[in-house]
């Protein structure tokens, strides 16, 4: 049973031909919130650019929408899926921070349906392995304080997105928990654009990602937005025009 992703194609008023880019969110976010609000979906299809839009489980207007397992492994398989059904061959891919993991190994063990892969916020670990969800639930449930600071931090971030449900999100991060992200296990063929801001903590292990990809052959490059950190680089216009032409090429 493949996962309700709530796929839908924004299609552009200028074909050019190319392949439409599928857009993975982040954590805590949403395909809106990520994509439509930051204007990444007006900035593709200006440029000729249908963009595909999915909500992650335990995201979106319906976070139970889902039963059984959430793990990563099972969310590209239903991302393969649903591009299937909807005909579609071939995709380039733009993930941010949660949705680079999944673009990694989407593009990795999918290597015929990509061809680019853009990477934004980008680690070579997985920070929400180290979520402290008991915390986290305590926090939530009774207001005991948060000892560890990661923890406390993407909880911070979830708050600001009031329609979050975070019982939701900790069902996905036990999801995560139990399909660890082990980039150097398989790696994308395809050519890989990382970017993250300079102040991104969270980005400080993506040079490792660039060295694996250099030792794979895997045509790479890496840019950092000055001044941009983990929650605001997003939203950068540099970045936005760089993938476009990262596409492009």
């Amino acid at each position: 049973m493949t996962l309700d992703l709530n796929l839908r194609v924004i299609s552009t008023d200028t074909e050019t031909g190319a392949p439409p880019v599928l857009l993975i969110h982040g954590f805590a976010s949403s395909a809106d919130m990520n994509w439509m609000r930051s204007r990444w979906v007006q900035h593709f299809t200006t440029h000729g650019r249908d963009a595909i839009l999915l909500d992650l489980p335990g995201h979106g207007t319906d976070p139970y929408r889902n039963d059984g397992s959430w793990t990563p492994t099972r969310i590209r398989e239903s991302i393969a899926s649903a591009l299937a059904e909807h005909g579609i061959s071939k995709v380039d891919v733009l993930g941010y921070s949660l949705g680079a993991r999944l673009g990694w190994e989407f593009a990795a063990h999918f290597p015929e349906l990509v061809n680019k892969l853009v990477m934004g916020g980008a680690a070579s670990i997985d920070p929400l392995a180290a979520f402290e969800l008991d915390q986290a639930r305590a926090f939530i449930d009774h207001g005991e304080e948060v000892h560890d600071e990661y923890t406390a931090k993407v909880i911070t971030i979830a708050k600001a997105e009031g329609s979050n449900d975070f019982e939701a999100l900790f069902r996905l991060i036990e999801a995560i928990k139990t399909d660890p992200y082990v980039p150097a296990s398989k790696i994308p063929a395809c050519p890989v654009l990382l970017v993250a801001g300079d102040h991104d903590d969270l980005a400080t292990t993506m040079p490792e990602l660039r060295r694996l990809l250099r030792e794979a052959g895997t045509d790479s490059s890496i840019h950092w937005l000055p001044g941009r950190n983990h929650a605001n680089a997003v939203t950068s216009r540099e970045f936005k025009e760089k993938a476009v032409e990262f596409f492009s090429i």
